[in-house]
C-alpha cells in the first residue's frame, strides 16, 4: 500500500511541476503582451501629440487671415467681427409641447422626439396666443 501511495504522490508532484512550468510560460507570454501594448499606445500617444502640434501650427490666426485673404475670390471669407454675433435674445428656440399625461392631466414641456417611453401619450405643439387661447395648426399634431 505504502509504495501505491509513494507513486500517487510522485504523479501529483509531477502534475503540479507540470502546471507550474505551464502556468510560468503564460505569464510570461501575458507580460510581453503587456509590455508591447504599452510601447504600442505610448507610441500613439507621441503620434497625437505630434498631430495636435500641427494642428496648432497649421490654424494659426495669422496664417488662416492670409489663407483666406489669399483665397479671397475663390472662398470670399470674409474676417469675423463683434458686431456680428447674435444676442441671446434672438436665437429662435423650439415652441412649447403640451403633453396630455393623464387623463384631464395636460403639462408643459419642450419639444422631443418620440420614443417607445412616450408611446401611448398624445403629444400637441401648439403656441398660445396673448388672449391665452391655444392655437395649432394641422401639421404640428403627433401621434407616437
Amino acid at each position: 500500500m505504502r509504495p501505491l501511495l509513494y507513486f500517487c504522490s510522485a504523479l501529483v508532484v509531477m502534475a503540479m511541476a507540470f502546471w507550474a512550468y505551464r502556468e510560468n510560460y503564460a505569464t510570461q507570454k501575458a507580460l510581453r503582451e503587456l509590455a508591447a501594448l504599452q510601447d504600442s499606445i505610448s507610441g500613439l500617444r507621441e503620434d497625437i501629440t505630434m498631430q495636435k502640434a500641427e494642428w496648432a501650427y497649421l490654424n494659426r490666426p495669422t496664417r488662416l487671415k492670409e489663407l483666406a485673404t489669399a483665397n479671397f475670390d475663390r472662398l470670399h471669407l470674409m474676417p469675423l467681427e463683434p458686431e456680428q454675433m447674435a444676442d441671446g435674445k434672438t436665437v429662435a428656440f423650439p415652441a412649447p409641447v403640451l403633453t396630455l399625461d393623464a387623463p384631464g392631466a395636460l403639462t408643459a414641456g419642450t419639444a422631443r422626439p418620440a420614443t417607445s417611453a412616450s408611446a401611448g401619450m398624445l403629444t400637441i405643439t401648439a403656441s398660445a396666443d396673448t388672449a391665452g387661447e391655444i392655437t395649432s395648426k394641422p401639421g404640428d399634431k403627433a401621434f407616437p
